[in-house]
């Protein structure tokens, strides 16, 4: 199949399009290689797509509307991947306009350039962060959502209502995946695997917040975009039991379907930290800190529905995979040269 894949120079772009290389799909990577982290980082992850003939690399802004208008026009994708959006609960307190910039107008971009074009499927981002203040554990997709606590949660919360939206309308097909902290090589380094190995590494502080009294549902990487593939080739069909006196946030009388993808074992971040220093063979030095706001107690994924779809749930355990990502951390960036 011909394949558009958003935030192609990310970190779960750069592993699900080695996927669908790897499987003789035609993929086209879009990413507008922001300055939000180290751009060299996603430089070098598209070099790892380089030399691939099925593969194209468009440098495009998804909030851009005539350029993402005219990509669909000319290249008829048959489906879509949009992973491209502006990521971190944290940065959205700092810089609120970059969410709504990337997160809604250019799923905005997405959604209409799908509409237009005949796009038999739209497999997009969500995150756990959308289930906000809700503690019923572990977190379901037949749960309520409206409760979010930081913009980036709500963005979105806010795909996820505006592919429903379209899947009604006009008969779009869209699946929601809703991705329980990601983990694995080639992570962002703003994210906690990266932050506690290289301070560990040059024996600087940790930022331990909450006290350590948190519990995070962490998933590998190559896990999730098995998880991607598979939802991918399901298209989102209609729910012919749909009761709308008693509706499922999950399913639709329209072509739309919401998915957990999470480890469904929710890990003490003290555990977490514990693996990291074992894997990397030195103790840390942690500075113990109040929860932040934004952040939730604990993440933990129902993927029984996932399951159920697509015969398939995430399973990497957290040792093996962290192991994994401190070799890697220790080879790339032991052979950076700054």
């Amino acid at each position: 199949m011909k394949i558009l894949v958003t935030g192609a120079a990310g970190f779960i772009g750069m592993h699900t399009c080695l996927r669908l290389l790897a499987r003789g799909d035609e993929v086209v990577g879009l990413d507008n290689l922001n300055d939000y982290y180290d751009v060299r980082l996603k430089e070098d992850r598209l070099k790892q797509l380089q030399g691939h003939g099925n593969f194209t690399m468009m440098r495009m802004d998804l909030a851009d509307n005539a350029a993402v208008a005219h990509l669909f026009a000319q290249l008829q994708f048959q489906r879509v991947i949009n992973l491209g959006a502006q990521p971190g609960v944290r940065y959205s307190l700092k810089n609120p306009h970059a969410y709504i910039q990337s997160n809604i107008a250019g799923f905005t971009n997405v959604l209409e350039g799908c509409r237009y074009n005949n796009v038999e499927h739209l497999v997009f981002a969500s995150s756990s962060s959308v289930y906000g203040a809700n503690t019923a554990m572990p977190f379901s997709v037949h749960q309520n959502v409206d409760h979010p606590v930081s913009l980036y949660a709500a963005t979105k919360k806010a795909n996820e209502l505006m592919a429903h939206t379209y899947s009604h309308l006009y008969n779009l097909p869209t699946t929601g995946l809703r991705f329980f902290t990601v983990y694995g090589p080639w992570g962002r380094p703003d994210m906690s695997p990266s932050l506690f190995t290289s301070a560990i590494l040059e024996g600087r502080t940790i930022d331990v917040f909450n006290h350590g009294k948190m519990q995070r549902d962490f998933t590998y990487v190559d896990d999730i975009v098995e998880g991607v593939l598979r939802v991918l080739d399901q298209p989102a069909i209609s729910n012919l039991s749909f009761d709308c006196g008693n509706p499922d946030p999950a399913s639709s009388y329209a072509p739309y379907r919401l998915y957990n993808i999470g480890n469904h074992e929710p890990v003490e971040l003290m555990t977490f930290i514990g693996y990291i220093e074992e894997a990397v063979g030195k103790q840390a030095k942690k500075n113990m800190l109040p929860m932040q706001d934004g952040d939730v107690l604990a993440t933990y994924a129902d993927t029984e529905d996932l399951q159920r779809a697509v015969g398939f749930s995430p399973h990497t355990p957290l040792k093996e995979g962290v192991a994994k990502f401190v070799a890697w951390y220790r080879d790339y960036y032991g052979n950076r040269t700054n």
